[in-house]
């Protein structure tokens, strides 16, 4: 293997999750990057960045996926079943490294896929994975858990700074990590730095390990204002998200994935930092202090 995996290819690069991966590979200046996008989609990527358009047929990724080192998915949901077509075409195609579209909680762990079984699609592409080492196809998966600024700023995690508002799950003195937008696009370029370190393994990151109430705290400082806060449990939170899925609305997703951060559900081991083998020392990856990343959101 090369002393780094230089030539990438990245596919999903128009969502939130491949926009940043996206950008901090751009940032590195230290790769060749291809953009795998569909025939029929309108995104719109940087006029420097080489974008390949495929049916997304075996032969047409395959031959996209041709003289690449590694392949990156950061496909949605509704893309998850379609990739372990990728992976066969990267093995076809000689690649070296397959990164599935994992960048969220552990899909893993059974207390989380409990909560959200479209995640077993993760999961069972991490085995399929694992039984293509034979074959020269090197593989590694990122569980960041929740991305704390990005979902601070567009009120995902339920802290509206624009109304001064919070939701707190069973009083907010669960703790549990959170990863911020740069380091998982700084995850992603070390891992591609460190191929051999990496190789075949299932990492877990962290930009920092807090509590709901450390966070409200930290706004309120920051603010200079005082929050009303709405109380609420994880049964509520579980019961409602599952009645809202059973009608047919999506949002119900939303509750259970910050249930498996937030929620008091025995197994979900969502403090990556004591529960889990972190591997920012591997990574060259820091913990931050909530008050700067809360600091840094309400400035911007």
């Amino acid at each position: 293997m090369a002393s780094y995996l230089k030539n990438v290819a990245i596919i999903g690069a128009s969502g939130s999750i491949g926009k940043i991966i996206l950008d901090g590979l751009a940032a590195s200046s230290r790769f060749e990057i291809t953009v795998i996008s569909r025939k029929e989609s309108e995104a719109t990527f940087p006029p420097d960045m080489i974008v390949l358009k495929t049916d997304y047929s075996e032969e047409g990724l395959e031959s996209a996926f041709k003289g690449k080192d590694v392949v990156i998915s950061a496909v949605g949901v509704g893309a998850f079943g379609e990739q372990k077509k990728f992976v066969d075409a990267a093995i076809r195609a000689g690649v070296k490294r397959f990164i599935p579209s994992e960048f969220s909680v552990n899909s893993q762990n059974e207390a989380v896929l409990q909560l959200l079984p479209l995640f077993e699609q993760k999961k069972e592409l991490v085995e399929y994975l694992k039984k293509q080492e034979t074959d020269g196809l090197t593989w590694t998966g990122i569980a960041s858990s929740g991305l704390f600024d990005w979902s601070l700023a567009n009120g995902f995690l339920e802290f509206d700074i624009a109304r001064h508002t919070a939701t707190i799950w069973d009083g907010g003195n669960k703790s549990f990590t959170l990863t911020n937008q740069k380091a998982l696009g700084e995850a992603v370029v070390s891992l591609l730095l460190h191929p051999h370190e990496t190789k075949n393994q299932f990492l877990f990151i962290a930009s920092v390990e807090t509590t709901q109430k450390d966070i409200l705290a930290a706004l309120e400082k920051e603010s200079g204002v005082k929050w009303t806060v709405n109380e609420t449990t994880t049964d509520f939170q579980v019961n409602q998200a599952v009645e809202k899925l059973a009608a047919g609305d999506f949002n119900g997703v939303f509750a259970l994935v910050r249930a498996t951060v937030f929620g008091n559900i025995p197994g979900l081991h969502s403090n990556y930092a004591k529960e889990e083998k972190l591997a920012n020392n591997v990574l060259g990856l820091h913990l931050e202090t909530v008050r700067d990343v809360v600091k840094r959101v309400l400035k911007e």
